[in-house]
């Protein structure tokens, strides 16, 4: 298959670029500055450039594009970027992709978004049929970011939201930065630890995210994450132990919301997520839990 990908050079995007290659298939690379490589092609997505030839010839167009989420979360600058770096990206991919509807070969779009989509459910199981709830500032984001893959879906293209929850993987946030001080035994639990928590492991992620590249009858929204969501007291309880420590500390909830600005109900909120839609399409998860989730992100 011939598939392109929009930030390709970021963390998942580059483990992403090299799984679907050592399966056999061809990845040309979506970059800003001048194309470099016989597997790059220049776009500017906030002029509205690309080159539409790369994708009519391809099967599937993958959009992983979009600053990033660590920063400071009292800035609107921060916030307009996260927001305008989604949101125009997978609105340029989506017309380039339903302009590709008319030759002949249908281009298929698997557009990036993140679990925070649903809002805060409290204890309620959340599945891709749940309506979000809430006005949260991400949940917010995510909705824009789906609402523009309009153009794919209504030109009848075949359209998967990737609603990622968090990859653990030692070598990229968030785990990275949690790793050296719960190592030293600062780890701590969140207000009250009993919302839940989604994550999954990069090679779930990466496993998900190349089933639904090959898979043609796959589409719609996707939950990305671990099928036994754990709360985050759960959650930290296991990253201690993981790393031959304890937790003992809790940050109470009003110096969370003081502290983490528009991110605090990512860090309060409760989404109990399943991945319903891959399961139904008989995708075999490497880890259940958070248990095998944690062990596999930091063996390395």
């Amino acid at each position: 298959m011939d598939v392109v990908i929009a930030g390709a050079s970021g963390f998942l995007g580059s483990h992403l670029t090299q799984r679907l290659r050592d399966r056999g298939h061809s990845v040309t690379r979506l970059v800003r500055h001048p194309a470099r490589t016989g597997d790059e092609s220049q776009w500017d997505p906030y002029a509205g450039r690309l080159d539409q030839s790369v994708l009519d010839a391809a099967d599937v167009v993958i959009n992983l594009a979009g600053s990033p989420l660590l920063g400071n979360p009292h800035s609107k600058k921060w916030a307009d970027d996260l927001v305008r770096s989604r949101v125009t990206t997978t609105r340029v991919l989506a017309d380039a992709v339903a302009r590709s509807q008319g030759e002949g070969r249908p281009t298929a779009f698997l557009a990036g978004n993140g679990i925070s989509f649903y809002g805060d459910h409290g204890d309620c199981v959340v599945t891709e049929d749940t309506e979000p709830v809430g006005e949260a500032f991400l949940t917010g984001v995510t909705q824009l970011w789906e609402e523009a893959t309009s153009p794919a879906v209504a030109a009848g293209a075949r359209v998967c939201i990737l609603r990622t929850a968090p990859v653990m993987d030692a070598r990229s946030a968030p785990l990275k930065q949690m790793r050296l001080p719960f190592k030293l035994g600062l780890g701590a639990r969140l207000g009250p630890g009993n919302q839940f928590f989604p994550m999954i492991s990069l090679r779930d992620w990466l496993g998900a995210v190349v089933h639904l590249t090959e898979s043609p009858d796959a589409s719609g929204p996707h939950n990305l994450c671990c099928p036994v969501s754990p709360t985050n007291a759960d959650f930290t309880q296991a990253l201690a132990k993981a790393l031959g420590s304890r937790a003992f500390v809790a940050v109470p909830a009003f110096v969370l919301d003081k502290a983490a600005g528009r991110m605090s109900p990512e860090l309060l909120g409760s989404v109990h997520a399943e991945p319903a839609a891959l399961l139904a399409e008989g995708f075999e998860f490497a880890d259940n839990d958070v248990r095998d989730v944690l062990a596999s992100g930091l063996h390395h």
